[in-house]
């Protein structure tokens, strides 16, 4: 690679506008770490103080409350306001778009090591180029990622410069760690990027391996850091009840919330990542004009949605443990999150995840038909299709429904006696682990499509993987069943821990027998890549439609978790957007913001589609 690859006007103009941002953060938290209310406090704040202290609210140490001062109490007349401009929805959006295309920088690179470390090992040049493709399509949302940041850190500024203070106060070094951690990450993309063909081989092949190593060591780590802002406003540490830092920033850096967050935007964010890629795939898979070319990108979006779907599959497991930490931490905050004024969102959120598990499938039962041995297994779909759409019903049925007066007078009540029993977790545990049952089987009779087993004992690994299919769906069901309705109200938490362990024990059982199995297995025929129906592109496109909606949805939840306050029990919001919007209003907030980024993200795709074509041409 040359070094003039790096001062062509395009790649210089990304890389003023990184630095930009880099120091423009630099200058706000490096050089006024202290907020202005912190170094001059008012007679106010003097006075708040003292009623602290009679409330019996005292501070750590004189040496600590000389550096740091109490969350401030602010008024209305402390938030600015511009005519015409709505402050919260323009943070709340910037926001939003900001973690849109961090989550979809984040991932990417995660798989493409993944993918050019097999490609290397196989010594199969098709892994290395599908993941090139991936990186380069990932490489113009990274600026993207870089320009809402700065958006979103702008809006900040002028909407809300007092909490802002705040938090530069309590994480300053975390953010000055993040602004150099981002501009690394930046230097590790380009030379990650740019040197791809340049270092193919050899010694240079390893080199590259360490640097695309070092650059999701850089992107994850900056978001732990980011979580650690969010978790804290939830879910504050570090700080005594006036707001107070104690001045151990890891104290304020692990809060109850911090790892189950972690965990899930981990896994969330490669199953968003493997799902922009595979809407990418189908985008040039239906505009492709040859059968080589329609086979090339038939097979990238194969391999973009089995990395979608194998993060879907644990991602229930992180949501749930997130949602049992939020009940740890505040029995009244988990009582809003999920029965209370958010409990519609969710069914929102089941009915959108059901959809994500349906289209799944669905793919995956059309790609059978690029094997001519599909017609052995085919007959067996409209069986897990069918328990899947049962599982779907249960899993978004409500507890209670939304019924009219006169409604409500006939049925007896609000709780009908089929339905209410169907909208309890216990039920929807049971249902949410079938489906993941029937998912992986699906996977399995896919990869079984197009080969023949030569071992001597195929016929009692096939038996062991039935038995290990059916044991399993039984004792979910008997778990959900009787521990969910006939025990104690202790055990419907309780019992989807063995619920949770079966399907992890089946599913990995299962693809252990079935690797045994077709070790050295003979094909039925040639794979024909290419030979898909255009509908089952569409399935692609909708997951990534669906994961995008949904992110955005779920954003809003876990923000508005909160409600009245900044940070929980820390610093009330007192501005005049201090409310939980309607339902309504969230869900059109969140559409909008969701049509915006898909409409650049197609941009980005035309503009990949162009870039390849020139390249053609040329």
């Amino acid at each position: 690679m040359r070094f003039a690859a790096f001062i062509r006007p395009p790649y210089l103009l990304r890389m003023v506008t990184l630095s930009a941002i880099i120091f423009m953060a630099f200058f706000i938290f490096a050089m006024n770490p202290e907020p202005s209310y912190a170094s001059a406090p008012s007679a106010q704040d003097a006075a708040m103080s003292r009623e602290a202290a009679q409330a019996g609210h005292e501070l750590a140490s004189d040496k600590v409350s000389s550096r740091y001062a109490p969350a401030p109490r602010l008024h209305a007349r402390d938030y600015p306001r511009i005519n015409g401009v709505n402050g919260r929805v323009s943070v709340w959006l910037a926001a939003q778009m900001h973690l849109w295309f961090a989550a979809f920088v984040l991932s990417v690179p995660i798989f493409v090591l993944i993918l050019e470390g097999i490609g290397m090992i196989k010594r199969d040049r098709r892994y290395d180029k599908v993941a090139y493709e991936f990186i380069r399509v990932s490489i113009t949302a990274y600026s993207l990622t870089a320009l809402t940041g700065g958006l979103l850190l702008l809006s900040l500024l002028v909407f809300y410069p007092q909490l802002l203070g705040y938090l530069s106060q309590i994480f300053g070094p975390t953010m000055l760690a993040y602004a150099f951690l981002f501009f690394f990450e930046s230097l590790a993309l380009y030379i990650y990027y740019y040197g791809w063909h340049s270092m193919r081989s050899g010694t240079l092949k390893w080199l590259h391996l360490t640097t695309g190593l070092l650059l999701n060591a850089s992107g994850i780590t900056l978001m732990f850091i980011a979580n650690a802002w969010m978790t804290f406003m939830i879910s504050p540490g570090g700080v005594d009840s006036a707001g107070v830092f104690d001045g151990n920033i890891w104290h304020a850096i692990h809060t109850a919330l911090w790892n189950p967050l972690n965990l899930h935007r981990f896994i969330s964010n490669i199953a968003y990542g493997g799902s922009i890629v595979g809407a990418y795939a189908a985008y040039k898979f239906l505009s492709a004009a040859g059968t080589e070319e329609r086979a090339y990108y038939d097979w990238m979006g194969y391999t973009a949605s089995i990395i979608a779907v194998a993060a879907l599959l644990p991602l229930p497991f992180a949501g749930y443990w997130l949602a049992v930490e939020i009940y740890a931490y505040s029995q009244q905050m988990g009582v809003t999150l999920m029965g209370g004024v958010f409990g519609r969102i969710f069914i929102m959120q089941a009915v959108v995840i059901g959809s994500l598990f349906l289209a799944a499938n669905y793919y995956l039962w059309c790609g059978m038909h690029r094997s001519d041995g599909a017609y052995r297994y085919t007959r067996y779909v409209k069986y897990i299709a069918f328990i899947m759409f049962l599982c779907f019903l249960v899993w978004f049925t409500p507890h209670t429904l939304v019924l009219k007066a006169s409604e409500e007078l006939a049925m007896g009540g609000r709780y009908h006696a089929l339905v209410a029993p169907l909208g309890l977790m216990p039920a929807k545990n049971t249902a949410i682990n079938i489906m993941l049952l029937c998912t992986s089987l699906s996977f399995l009779l896919y990869r079984r499509a197009n080969r023949v087993s030569v071992v001597t004992w195929s016929s009692y690994g096939n038996a062991a993987i039935i038995a290990l299919y059916v044991a399993g769906t039984l004792n979910i069901i008997f778990l959900g069943v009787y521990y969910g309705y006939y025990t104690d109200t202790v055990y419907k938490v309780i019992s989807s821990i063995p619920q949770v362990s079966t399907t992890i024990t089946v599913i990995s059982a299962a693809f252990i027998i079935e690797y045994f199995m077709l070790r050295g297995a003979r094909e039925f025929a040639p794979l024909r890549w290419g030979r898909m129906p255009r509908r089952s592109q569409y399935a692609l496109v909708l997951i990534a439609v669906s994961l995008t909606w949904l992110m955005g949805l779920m954003g809003y939840i876990s923000e508005a978790i909160r409600q009245q306050w900044h940070i929980t029990g820390i610093m009330k919001d007192n501005s005049p957007d201090a409310y939980t919007p309607a339902l309504s209003y969230a869900v059109k907030t969140v559409s909008i913001g969701t049509i915006i980024f898909l409409g650049i993200i197609l941009f980005i795709f035309w503009l990949g589609q162009l870039k390849t074509s020139e390249g053609t041409s040329a």
